[in-house]
């Protein structure tokens, strides 16, 4: 999915996520130009936050 698909999953602003991208705490694949956010690392930080709780 997109970095602004993701941050609408995730309920973060769209900078926010390839802020989250940049540091490397979500990951993401480059196709081109394209950041591309794959959908079981979104799940991955869901999961991650979940734990903090």
């Amino acid at each position: 999915m997109s970095v602004g698909e993701a941050a609408r999953v995730l309920a973060i602003s769209r900078s926010y996520a390839y802020e989250l991208v940049a540091s490397g705490f979500l990951s993401s694949v480059r196709l081109g130009r394209r950041v591309l956010v794959p959908l079981s690392a979104v799940d991955d930080l869901l999961a991650r936050s979940q734990d903090d709780f």
